[in-house]
């Protein structure tokens, strides 16, 4: 049931062509043409509520148009209300007109010309000679200098010299919108220096526990937003630093009075440099950012659990920018080792399948040198390998669990020679060789069949 009529729709399909349509497309035509007119008409009467007018314009229409990617009307730009009249064709076949309006000639005639308008002129004069201003009248006096000097310029200002000018009702609008209260700029101050005291492990904790558990800390959100970036920004070769900043997102991620989604784009950036920054940490410990990596990891999995919804675009950028640092052979194992536990994070067994076991084939060359000589270091390089190759095999371990029939994939199925070459044309020879020394058949089966239905 539509009530635009049917037969409007059979006049226009008439009128350029189409003289056969049927009665079911004439209703679903009718019914679509019914809808975009009402959506057309409520965003007009939008734009006629915020103009704070009660009476529908012609430009209210053009306006809605033009928001639903729309060509505009034309010719019916007036801002006069149009007068429609009603002419009868027939029994119940009314027809409205647009009324024209009455023009007196005898009035027209008669009344004044207006004014013609002045000619476009130029002139010069002096602004300034030989640093001195003349007393002409382009140049403002002496006298509104002065005034001018003397209204107040800041919000700090004396109120006297305002008003000795004439400037009682000057306002002057501050310089910082958001002030912030006397305890509130004391509080940020207290925790700021707590969370950055190694020597005290107490005060610490107890700024976190605040953080946590404080619902009234919604105005310094972007405080200790700004405050991160900046920490980790200046401070990449200090891992304390760096790991109080991670358990600082920690903690206001977990308290849940505070709104953080429109800050998660602020967010993230600190906490992709804390998991694939290329050199974190002191040099003297070379293994000890590991640990901070891990942490950011378990960060980007809070953050995208809780705002993916909201955001559909978070998930495939964190993606997309996760496996190009994991694809570059370039980059050092750290950044690899983070690129994996992040890809893990975001996507669990899907993305594992989907992005990380189709380039571990391809991947295995980076990490097989490294394993056979990485000694250059003093064995760094052969332990950051060893690192990133747990990383591969705890993230590729979550696809054993993944099986969604519920079926034990063990379950009388015994893996042979030609299972373990296999695996090892899937995985490579260094992953695949560590999944079959751990024994994990279930595991074995899932990477085999997972391969098998993608080719």
């Amino acid at each position: 049931m539509t009530y635009w009529n049917p037969d409007n729709v059979r006049d226009v399909a008439e009128s350029v062509g189409i003289s056969s349509l049927g009665d079911d497309v004439l209703q679903s035509l009718s019914r679509d043409v019914e809808y975009r007119l009402s959506q057309v008409l409520e965003e007009a009467l939008k734009f006629m509520r915020h103009s704070k007018r009660m009476v529908l314009s012609t430009q209210d229409i053009s306006q809605a148009l033009r928001v639903l990617d729309v060509e505009p009307l034309y010719g019916y730009e007036s801002t006069r209300p149009l007068r429609f009249g009603e002419a009868s064709l027939g029994p119940g076949q009314p027809l409205f007109y647009v009324e024209d309006e009455e023009v007196d000639f005898e009035k027209l005639i008669n009344a004044p010309l207006p004014k013609v308008p002045k000619e476009i002129s130029f002139t010069a004069h002096w602004l300034a000679v030989e640093g001195v201003q003349p007393s002409i009248p382009q140049n403002p006096s002496s006298t509104d200098s002065r005034s001018s000097d003397l209204i107040s310029k800041a919000a700090g200002a004396n109120a006297g010299l305002a008003s000795i000018s004439g400037g009682d009702n000057v306002t002057v609008k501050p310089l910082v919108k958001h002030i912030l209260s006397k305890e509130l700029q004391i509080y940020f101050e207290r925790i700021s220096l707590a969370i950055l005291d190694e020597s005290n492990d107490d005060y610490r904790l107890a700024a976190f526990s605040s953080l946590r558990s404080d619902p009234g800390l919604h105005q310094l959100v972007p405080y200790f937003v700004q405050f991160i970036a900046e920490k980790v920004t200046h401070n990449m070769k200090n891992l304390f630093v760096l790991t109080q900043m991670m358990h600082l997102t920690a903690s206001m991620l977990d308290n849940e009075s505070l709104f953080i989604e429109p800050y998660v784009a602020s967010i993230i950036p600190p906490i992709l440099t804390c998991l694939i920054g290329r050199r974190l940490g002191d040099p003297t410990n070379p293994l000890a950012h590991f640990s901070l990596r891990d942490l950011a990891a378990s960060l980007i999995l809070a953050i995208t659990k809780k705002y993916a919804t909201s955001s559909h675009t978070l998930k495939p950028r964190l993606a997309r920018t996760l496996l190009k640092n994991f694809l570059d052979p370039y980059k050092p194992l750290g950044v690899h080792y983070g690129a994996i536990c992040g890809l893990q994070a975001i996507g669990g067994p899907e993305v594992v399948k989907v992005l990380i076991v189709p380039n571990l084939k391809t991947y295995e060359e980076v990490v097989r040198d490294e394993l056979v000589g990485g000694d250059d270091e003093g064995g760094v390089r052969r332990a950051e390998a060893e690192m990133v190759v747990r990383a591969v095999v705890k993230a590729v371990g979550s696809l054993e669990g993944a099986r969604k029939d519920g079926v034990r994939l063990t379950n009388g199925w015994v893996p042979g020679e030609e299972t373990r070459e296999r695996l090892v044309e899937i995985v490579g020879e260094v992953v695949g060789g560590r999944i079959w020394e751990l024994e994990r058949w279930g595991l074995v089966r899932a990477i085999v069949e997972g391969a098998s239905a993608g080719a």
